[in-house]
């Protein structure tokens, strides 16, 4: 397998901080050329490390005001059929096997109390689940999918 070094992770960064950077942008930042750059980035589509490219929506602004994060304890060694099930719900932005209390904690956002009301019930009746423990988010400090990579580069 090939390895990441730290001209990978200076494209990361860059990419991170905006993925629409051309690879002009990006080459001339890092020194290097336009084709270093697309080579490094298929390398790292190829290697999983890329995923996709998606837009970093602000989902409060179409009306996704009410965040819950639900703790659900699945019965009887039946955690990955619940996490599955729970993949695909279109309001699930997150699903985690998790050690502690519960087996599996799932982050869903919705417009209003009404989807939330009736998205926990459904949880509820869901074959393999045992129960399941509802937080709402008051209030967001931080949320992003990205960490800071400059540690590793340095």
């Amino acid at each position: 397998m090939e390895k990441i070094d730290k001209m990978d992770l200076k494209i990361l960064s860059e990419l991170q901080e905006d993925a629409r950077k051309s690879l002009r942008e990006i080459a001339e930042k890092l020194g290097v050329t336009e084709a270093t750059i697309y080579n490094r980035i298929n390398k790292l589509k190829k290697l999983g490390v890329i995923e996709r490219f998606i837009p970093v929506i602000n989902y409060s602004k179409l009306g996704y005001d009410l965040i819950a994060v639900i703790g659900i304890t699945a019965k009887g060694g039946k955690v990955v059929e619940v996490e599955k099930l729970l993949a695909e719900m279109p309001n699930v932005t997150a699903v985690y096997d998790v050690t502690g209390e519960f087996d599996v904690i799932a982050v869903s956002k919705f417009r209003d109390r009404d989807s939330l009301n009736e998205f926990v019930k459904n949880i509820g009746k869901l074959e393999f689940v045992e129960k399941t423990y509802t937080m709402l988010v008051l209030n967001v400090v931080k949320e992003t999918h990205m960490i800071d990579l400059s540690e590793l580069i340095e």
